[in-house]
């Protein structure tokens, strides 16, 4: 499973902590030790290899972390493999449910007639457009290519199956369709406690392009993208990749650097709205959001086992 999101297989910020928390349970559920005290270090062990294979998923170390938050506290062997299967359905469960009242909470702020656009492939954003379209709200669509990964051809492809009438642009047309548009809504690979929003590279010039222009920049984003461990001081690591990516080694003259970083961050202040499933918030009360959801165990915030 490591494998398959490292290389892009399985994207998107909600389908990733699906599949790793998925893998975390197959892993608990198929294990043949004998012991305690091996199943933790084990599955310690697990963790951390679909930790690595995308460091700035914030939903896959939740997504991880829900699913053992349980074992330090476990008595038996049996006990403990039981505790992180559950979890594990549980995450899946109540992510799939987030999205869908995330779906049904941004769909009302969409009018008919209204003219949208997103970014990259977010499940959490298309979600809401789909539901507008199948409220029918005559709405069009713009979605951009998303490079160098082109997301994009995948978003208009779900769009269309869904009756979306839906218009490609490429990412540096994005000022230009600005001007037509009503609305805009994007995914969240990771929020931080100040309201600040990293995700796909080029979201941020989106919302500088929205803000210009006065249009809405809304943010789609389950509570479990939200990162507790900022509050205390840690930063997302923004990742990159390989140059492979944007252009052919071959094809670039010796000495030439190619920089392809996977997320930027978008400062809260450009953002008007974070939907959530548990409704719509400011950037400004993500910290409260947080605090609460670390004081309920949502997060699991013991790091180690």
């Amino acid at each position: 499973m490591a494998s398959e999101i490292r290389s892009m297989k399985v994207r998107g910020a909600g389908r990733i902590a699906r599949a790793g928390a998925a893998a975390m349970g197959k892993f608990a559920e198929n294990y043949r030790g004998r012991s305690l005290e091996d199943f933790r270090k084990d599955l310690g062990t697990a963790a951390d290899i679909l930790l690595e294979s995308r460091p700035t998923a914030v939903s896959l170390r939740n997504g991880v972390q829900t699913c053992v938050k349980d074992v330090c506290g476990a008595s038996s062997l049996d006990e403990a493999k039981n505790s992180v299967v559950q979890n594990a359905r549980l995450f899946a469960e109540s992510s799939s449910k987030a999205a869908e009242f995330i779906a049904k909470i941004g769909a009302r702020q969409v009018c008919s007639g209204d003219v949208l656009l997103t970014h990259c492939n977010s499940a959490a954003a298309l979600g809401v457009i789909k539901e507008a379209n199948a409220q029918g709200k005559n709405i069009r669509v713009y979605a951009t290519e998303s490079r160098p990964w082109r997301q994009g051809l995948l978003t208009v492809r779900e769009l269309s199956e869904a009756g979306v009438d839906v218009t490609l642009i490429v990412d540096s047309a994005v000022r230009s369709v600005m001007k037509k548009t009503d609305r805009v809504f994007v995914g969240a690979d990771t929020v931080v406690s100040n309201g600040d929003l990293v995700n796909k590279i080029g979201t941020s010039q989106l919302a500088l392009a929205a803000d210009e222009a006065g249009v809405p920049f809304n943010v789609c984003a389950e509570t479990y993208k939200f990162s507790p461990m900022t509050v205390f001081g840690d930063t997302v690591a923004i990742e990159e990749r390989d140059c492979g990516e944007i252009a052919d080694k071959e094809l670039l003259p010796e000495g030439v650097k190619v920089y392809n970083p996977v997320f930027d961050t978008t400062p809260a202040k450009y953002i008007d709205a974070i939907i959530t499933e548990l409704g719509i918030i400011s950037p400004g009360s993500v910290y409260d959001v947080m605090m609460r959801q670390i004081g309920d165990g949502i997060f699991g915030m013991r790091d180690r086992l």
